[in-house]
């Protein structure tokens, strides 16, 4: 250790490091443990959440740390990397330290991003097993959500099939859901764009009702977002119970519960509460629990995973999904609002190469290599980038938490480019760490750990940016201008009028404000890089998830199931069939 990653790819890393990695046994005595609370899953093992958390309640919490990042390029900044890092960091100053990240999804894994499972020397394992399902909660998820789908398409098809006496008599009733009111669709953890529309029940009357549905990516099922925020298997089920999964033609909701289906979903979800405990390659622990995707979801790791950890080590450090305009944001006015946890720290994940593209870059397109102005030296086009960074500091900044910015470092990155955002940084009022973790795992992460450690020290003054009495419109209209720097917010007639009667309705009165927008602008438009100014958010729908209670604002284009890109992982990824290892994930 370290291991060279240069020359050595984060499969070959993984295989090598995994051979030392602690046993679930290991882990009980390491941790201190008691026996029923460790579920082994082969080399791996899931943690009983709730017996650790009653049983640690009155151990004081440790410091709270988040980890986000400045606007991404296609291609990640490495904020998993980054997270893995600092634990390591720390480990090595002798703090007592663990993590939360999210679980990967299959979609980024098999196409562009890889698998978030870290890199190089700041890699969690085993990395084969979580990059292809880990302990199936991403399909425990998929199975309840699509049962609840199978529920509701087999009770339209019996309604439209059977009179109220032939309904009785199977000791159902009309529920009467409105076809062009189905709240919800199917989900799949692939990057599907061929099934974002789709006709369904096409056939004979037994085949099904006919209705147009859709697909999404399993993350971004609102069973997902329930997982993110629930506390316990009571608070889980209650949830369930209160998806809305269509509305009748009277414009009442049809839950789970009113499908009869909620508890079979909660019998699928029973053990997706108890979080995943993985390890760095330089073994320290890690929770994996909830999923990715803050631009289409909640994007957090759990509640249930940051309780475990800030009861169980003096630092814990909690992943927001791609950069602060919306996974911090999301965790400072919804994660933290609903767990009642403050942070100390928000360290900002940024990279040279990032700041260029914002600086008005050529384009990073993934599966081709980089232009050649993101690996020499230009602090011109390095500088005009800058902005970016500031505004997400900003951001920070007035949720009332200290930023350290971790410079990501890349190999090419120079001495003068490093200097120069540091010293711009330092102006802000922001504190600045360069990090080698990819290269030197740890030792890399020094001085970012005594930058975070530094930080923890100064005085909280958490505040979050709208009270949960605001109505929805004013609350979108305060995040666009606040955290996006919109001049305003423009809604679609059906997004407004559907804004204004859950504005009306005691029922979602308290509904947290969930936004999904591109994450690869500040704006709703992800070709407009840097900090766009003179623009307007555009609103042209808005879910509910009644179980998670967020209300979700959709600006722009985004959709809920990305794309497969023409030189997707999959086409490098086998099987050793001498060893039965995997090849080829990163």
């Amino acid at each position: 250790m370290p291991y060279d990653p240069t020359r050595m790819k984060d499969f070959e890393i993984a295989e090598a490091a995994v051979k030392n990695m602690p046993s679930p046994a290991d882990w009980q005595e390491r941790l201190g443990l008691e026996k029923d609370e460790v579920i082994p899953y082969g080399r791996i093992c899931k943690l009983d959440s709730m017996k650790i958390i009653k049983r640690l309640s009155n151990r004081p919490d440790g410091k709270y740390i988040n980890v986000t990042a400045i606007t991404p390029t296609p291609l990640g900044e490495g904020k998993t990397t980054t997270a893995i890092g600092l634990v390591e960091g720390l480990s090595k100053r002798g703090r007592s330290v663990s993590a939360a990240i999210r679980q990967p999804s299959g979609g980024p894994t098999m196409n562009i991003k890889g698998s978030a499972a870290g890199g190089g020397n700041a890699l969690v394992i085993p990395m084969t097993e979580i990059s292809l399902g880990l302990t199936g909660d991403i399909n425990d998820i998929m199975n309840a959500h699509n049962l609840a789908m199978v529920a509701l398409n087999a009770r339209m098809q019996h309604e439209r099939n059977y009179d109220d006496g032939e309904l009785a008599k199977r000791n159902l009733r009309r529920l009467d859901v409105d076809p062009d009111q189905v709240e919800m669709g199917w989900i799949i953890d692939f990057c599907a764009q061929g099934l974002r529309k789709i006709i369904m029940g096409i056939g004979g009357k037994m085949d099904g009702f006919q209705m147009e549905s859709r697909f999404g990516i399993a993350a971004s099922s609102e069973l997902m977002a329930i997982l993110s925020v629930t506390r316990d298997l009571k608070d889980l089920r209650e949830r369930i119970g209160n998806i809305i999964v269509a509305y009748d033609k009277k414009g009442r909701p049809v839950t789970a519960s009113d499908l009869e289906v909620a508890g079979a979903m909660t019998a699928y979800m029973r053990n997706t509460i108890n979080p995943t405990l993985v390890s760095t390659v330089e073994y320290q622990p890690v929770f994996m629990h909830a999923g990715p995707f803050a631009n289409i979801a909640i994007g957090q790791s759990s509640v249930i995973a940051d309780r475990i950890g800030i009861k169980m080590s003096d630092y814990h450090i909690t992943e927001s999904g791609f950069a602060a305009d919306i996974g911090f944001e999301k965790f400072w006015n919804v994660k933290c609002r609903i767990s009642g946890l403050v942070p100390s720290v928000s360290v900002i994940t940024a990279t040279i190469r990032a700041l260029k593209m914002h600086g008005g870059g050529p384009n990073v397109v993934p599966g081709r290599p980089l232009p050649d102005e993101y690996t020499r030296e230009d602090l011109g086009l390095l500088e005009k980038g800058i902005p970016n960074l500031l505004h997400h500091i900003e951001i920070v900044k007035k949720a009332g938490v200290k930023p350290v910015v971790c410079i990501n470092a890349f190999y090419t990155d120079t001495r003068e480019e490093v200097s120069a955002v540091r010293r711009l940084v330092e102006q802000a009022g922001a504190r600045c760490a360069l990090s080698e973790h990819w290269m030197k795992g740890g030792e890399g992460a020094l001085e970012l750990a005594d930058a975070v450690v530094d930080a923890c020290n100064d005085k909280d003054d958490f505040k979050y940016l709208y009270p949960l009495e605001m109505p929805l419109r004013q609350r979108v209209e305060v995040i666009a201008r606040e955290v996006y720097g919109a001049d305003g917010v423009a809604w679609s007639a059906e997004a407004e009028a559907k804004a204004r009667r859950f504005e009306s309705e005691p029922a979602y009165a308290g509904f947290a404000t969930m936004m999904a927008k591109t994450h690869l602008s500040i704006s709703h438009d992800p070709s407009l890089k840097g900090v766009p100014r003179g623009w307007i958010l555009p609103i042209r729908d808005v879910l509910v998830f009644g179980g998670a209670k967020f209300l979700v604002p959709m600006a722009g284009e985004i959709k809920l199931m990305p794309g497969t890109g023409s030189d997707p992982a999959y086409r490098r990824i086998d099987v050793d069939t001498d060893t039965g290892n995997v090849r080829g994930l990163f």
